[in-house]
């Protein structure tokens, strides 16, 4: 859920972002279709890109990492 005055992070935009030649890929395929989910399965499994890059990506275009404070 959005906090007022703030966006969420759309998926897969810090990929698009960079363009990511598997990202390209995988915008190229019909979703569903087999090969889309072949290059989706790498995505999810064998990403290019460390945790690093992500998360200064996300400080770099001012995103910030919140939770609730109870759970």
């Amino acid at each position: 859920m959005p906090i007022e005055g703030h966006i969420d992070y759309q998926r897969r935009e810090y990929c698009k972002n960079i363009k990511c030649p598997v990202q390209l890929d995988l915008d190229a395929q019909t979703p569903g279709s087999g090969e889309y989910e072949r290059i989706r399965s790498m995505c999810k499994n064998e990403c290019r890109h460390t945790t690093y890059e992500f998360h200064h990506w996300l400080i770099e275009h001012g995103y910030e990492i919140v939770r609730p404070a109870t759970r």
